[in-house]
């Protein structure tokens, strides 16, 4: 509790979802939890809406179910509060993204936050490289 772990309401935008789990799970990593306790720290950090959506959640499994991992939470949280089809926008537009009028380190920084979204096409170190060079300028490819 002492990184001061963000809360989660409700998001205005459903990106924000993503941008919380990533720094909940920053806390988590930091904080070396293990997977129940994951689960634990991150439930504790919902309120309102957030709340309600785990509560039901929760009442809607099995008695005899197993513990709830982090990726099953994750998934779920995600699954609800993101659109399926805001994904696939934001994969198109990080497959599309060129670095038009932005300078190189605006380019780099939009390349970053849209990968998240297409985690298999920039798996490997080579390909990341591959596709950021392949939206640069012409000459700067070179």
């Amino acid at each position: 509790m002492k990184g001061c772990p963000p809360v989660f309401t409700h998001a205005s935008d459903p990106l924000e979802v993503d941008d919380w789990l990533h720094d909940v799970e920053k806390q988590l990593n930091i904080a070396q939890c293990n997977e129940l306790e994951k689960v634990l720290y991150a439930s504790g950090q919902l309120q309102g809406a957030a709340q309600d959506w785990w509560d039901s959640f929760q009442y809607g499994l099995p008695n005899d179910a197993p513990v709830i991992t982090w990726r099953e939470f994750k998934d779920n949280f995600r699954s609800y509060h993101i659109p399926d089809g805001l994904v696939e926008l934001k994969q198109e537009e990080f497959m599309s993204l060129k670095q038009g009028s932005m300078s190189v380190a605006e380019y780099h920084d939009k390349f970053a936050q849209l990968s998240r979204y297409a985690p298999n096409d920039v798996a490997e170190d080579r390909e990341k490289q591959r596709r950021f060079l392949k939206g640069l300028y012409d000459g700067l490819q070179l």
